[in-house]
């Protein structure tokens, strides 16, 4: 069975109020095509899950900025500052969350975790409401795991099995959030009707539940 969809038909899958992890740190990256069908859906609601908030005009920047999002677990918002208009107008509910703890949330997800120690945030307003953990005489915040209904990543290369590859930097969060997402949408820039070389694959088929082809 083919794991091909249009990106009418992914945008579909994401329903209002669900929770869904995007991939891309800011542009570089991004899904964008799903997003723009989300935003034509009129889907709202929705928990994400990214690196960032993108640009006002840009993927995950659109969702925020067309009030399409209920909540953000970030690490930055300050190229986006609609994000911060919701946030202290009470409109969306920001998390901050340090960048390293987000991947490493995510792993957990991933892996089945209970959640990861980290001594980012000890000793700061990170720490409020956390419960603390000392090992070997060192305190640790117990950071739970992040999981989501959809993972949407992007992908410079996809097979028709689903095996990914990616060139540099477009790895970033894409890589990591195909394990956390339980329904796992893939926008391909390059799609491969056949099989990627075992040295590209990135992140294997298995993973990855729709491939979004690009259009031409």
């Amino acid at each position: 069975m083919t794991k091909v969809i249009t990106d009418a038909e992914a945008a579909k899958l994401i329903q209002d109020g669900m929770s869904v992890m995007i991939g891309g740190f800011l542009k570089c990256g991004s899904p964008t095509r799903v997003i723009e069908k989300l935003l034509e859906n009129g889907t709202k609601n929705l928990t994400i899950i990214a690196n960032d908030t993108s640009f006002i005009d840009s993927d995950k920047g659109k969702l925020v900025a067309n009030k399409r999002v209920k909540k953000a677990i970030v690490t930055h918002i300050g190229m986006n500052p609609e994000t911060g208009r919701q946030m202290h107008d009470g409109e969306m509910v920001v998390e901050l969350v340090p960048q390293g703890t987000l991947a490493e949330r995510i792993r957990a997800g991933g892996a089945g975790l209970g959640g990861i120690l980290t001594p980012t945030g000890v000793g700061t307003v990170v720490e409020t409401g956390k419960q603390v953990i000392e090992v070997d005489g060192k305190k640790y915040l117990l950071e739970k795991p992040l999981k989501a209904d959809i993972a949407l990543i992007y992908a410079d290369k996809a097979d028709k099995y689903g095996n990914l590859g990616y060139f540099g930097t477009t790895r970033n969060f894409n890589t990591v959030m195909a394990l956390a997402g339980a329904t796992v949408i893939v926008e391909a820039e390059e799609y491969i009707d056949g099989a990627l070389d075992p040295n590209e694959v990135v992140v294997p088929g298995v993973l990855v539940d729709y491939i979004v082809p690009k259009e031409g």
